[in-house]
């Protein structure tokens, strides 16, 4: 297959498979001979998915990939405990923190293995985050007055535990029976059907509302000290937009040239790291300088690295999460609905991020077995993060996609690597203590970019529609403004919901106040509603970036499942109408080609160059 061009113009040679062992072959250049030049070479994969670099290049590269995600995963439990009423609890945040990173490995390996079987990663979801929120602003739930001050608070008490864990415990009995419908969707098949019926016009609403519905916990958080956040903002937007093309210098020891120097792009790999950390030391400076002020009451004392006192030195140094250890979780019927929006958010994403890896990873296109297993074992680790009691699901991370095309290793047993190092992080109590002391005004300078990188992101789905069509103004418009529109007067007035029937009200309550939810519904309303062509609604270009291809004996190595359990598979003639089994065929002849393509797939699509670089976006 030719290679198609991406749109920052480099050759993308994912595809270019012609035999079994050879996922990674370049395609001959323009003059038909069989030579490459530099420039060619340096976009050739290094490792492809099924091979296996040496076991010191994997801990490397999966530590590499851990510190990618860091991010994002350590955001969540940090925007999380302010909900939980825990933003004065270090010790408890470093729990937390531990948990999920714990968690996000253990259901990145069962993703690796026996889910969709690329080499991508599994971490805490931004989809889940915002029903949560609203779950927890709910005035039952909302915290206690006494809380929020920190010299009330004691962290040993009884009353002040059992206000946390019981928050905790409905989060996790809702995302648990949550994630059921998840496991369903996908190893029933039922993905394909989903998709047929949700564009564009649905998924940019839903994707940005989920940034713009977090203004206020950034907002908070960064002015607490606007200076301290500025300057972690600044950090991170240099590191990542003027300096990531600058490459620097490391040692490097190979067997053919012994040691010598390799250039890396460090700012574009760990700009939000490096960002963090370099705000991090410096009101650590301010602090033991007494810059900022020692005083509770005065205006930058949260920029202080010392107010949560000797939590490094409390935790343990091994800790092993277990399922129930907040508690037995509690079921919130309001709660559920809530989170079945953003479980439906997080399976759309998590297609694109298929597709995306496989290119970039130089496997075939995955097939529908693939991403049915995929979807039904994201289903799985979002009901054993609600178990472990993350507060949080686990969904595949667009960040290390990314990462495999900088660092051109396509290896699934990196992943696998990187799965066992965050199982390990998460073992050491320490380590999620360190992090736990993350100043809160360096955090609201993080979410600053975060969220609005999310936002742009849901934004960025409305380049396969025609933005020209006075219809799809109208949709995408009265989407976003109802998304924010009517959860802001709800929350401004909980009580005007009785309908006389208090689990109803509940319900009604929280999905009324998850932005998503709201700007999604009406998008995936209006866009199944108000005549338009196909074309015009970008169903023709959406469903060409998600397009599948035909089973190959290629797509049977990468994508069969481990320990000859295909080859057990392949005996019994039952295994091919199961959905999620390798052995599962489909007619080409009564089927379309992808179980994402729309009902009139006859429009051909002239341009789905810039459709790639939008779905590994």
């Amino acid at each position: 297959m030719a290679p198609e061009k991406t749109s920052d113009g480099l050759d993308n040679y994912a595809f270019t498979v012609d035999g079994v062992d050879r996922f990674c072959e370049l395609p001959e250049n323009m003059n038909g001979r069989g030579s490459f030049s530099e420039e060619g070479d340096s976009n050739k994969l290094a490792y492809c998915v099924t091979d296996i670099p040496p076991w010191y290049l994997c801990i490397f590269l999966g530590i590499q990939h851990y510190l990618t995600a860091f991010g994002g995963i350590i955001a969540i439990p940090l925007i999380l405990s302010q909900g939980l009423c825990l933003q004065h609890d270090g010790l408890t945040q470093s729990h937390l923190i531990s948990t999920i990173f714990f968690v996000s490995g253990l259901c990145t390996l069962l993703q690796v293995t026996f889910g969709v079987r690329l080499p991508i990663l599994q971490g805490g979801t931004f989809t889940l985050l915002s029903p949560t929120m609203a779950l927890l602003s709910m005035p039952e739930w909302s915290c206690p007055a006494w809380t929020q001050n920190a010299s009330l608070v004691n962290t040993t008490s009884p009353e002040f535990i059992e206000v946390w864990q019981s928050r905790m415990q409905v989060i996790q009995g809702s995302i648990m029976v949550g994630s059921l419908f998840q496991v369903l969707v996908g190893f029933s098949g039922l993905i394909g059907l989903f998709m047929r019926f949700i564009g564009p016009l649905t998924i940019a609403p839903t994707i940005s509302l989920i940034g713009l519905s977090l203004f206020d916990s950034a907002g908070i958080n960064a002015g607490h000290h606007w200076g301290i956040s500025s300057m972690t903002t600044c950090l991170i937007v240099i590191f990542s937009q003027y300096l990531r093309h600058i490459a620097i210098p490391f040692p490097k020891y190979t067997k053919a040239k012994k040691f010598h120097t390799t250039k890396i792009y460090i700012f574009q790999i760990l700009p939000v790291l490096l960002g963090i950390t370099l705000s991090w030391l410096i009101c650590y400076l301010l602090t033991i300088y007494d810059v900022l002020p020692s005083d509770p009451d005065k205006y930058g004392y949260l920029a202080r690295t010392d107010i949560k006192g000797d939590i490094t030195g409390r935790a343990p140094w091994f800790r092993f999460p277990y399922p129930g250890q907040w508690g037995v979780p509690t079921v919130s019927l309001a709660g559920v609905f809530g989170i079945l929006a953003g479980v439906i958010s997080s399976m759309i994403e998590s297609v694109g991020d298929y597709h995306a890896c496989a290119r970039l990873s130089g496997a075939p296109p995955p097939p529908r077995h693939a991403i049915n297993r995929g979807i039904g074992i994201e289903g799985i680790g979002c009901l054993l993060a609600g178990a472990w009691g993350t507060g949080n699901g686990t969904t595949s991370y667009s960040e290390n996609v990314g990462a495999l095309g900088i660092t051109k290793v396509g290896s699934r047993m990196v992943i696998v690597a990187s799965g066992f190092v965050m199982i390990i992080m998460g073992m050491f109590g320490k380590i999620g203590a360190i992090f736990a002391t993350i100043p809160t005004p360096v955090v609201g300078g993080m979410f600053l970019v975060m969220f609005g990188v999310i936002m742009a992101a849901g934004v960025s789905s409305l380049q396969y529609t025609d933005m020209n069509s006075s219809r799809n103004i109208f949709i995408f418009g009265f989407s976003m403004f109802t998304g924010l529109t009517i959860p802001n007067w709800i929350m401004k007035n909980p009580t005007s919901i009785a309908t006389g029937v208090v689990e109803l009200d509940h319900v009604l309550l929280v999905l009324l106040t998850t932005s998503m939810f709201v700007g999604g519904f009406f998008g995936f309303l209006l866009d199944n509603t108000i005549p338009g062509t196909k074309r015009e609604r970008g169903i023709i270009a959406w469903n060409k970036a998600h397009q599948n291809e035909s089973d190959t004996l290629e797509s049977d190595d990468v994508y069969g499942l481990p320990f000859g359990i295909t080859t057990c598979f392949s005996s019994f003639t039952w295994t091919k109408y199961v959905p999620f089994c390798p052995t599962h065929k489909v007619s080409t002849q009564d089927d379309p080609p992808s179980s994402l393509d729309s009902l009139d797939t006859k429009e051909p699509n002239k341009d789905d160059a810039h459709i790639i670089a939008g779905v590994a976006l």
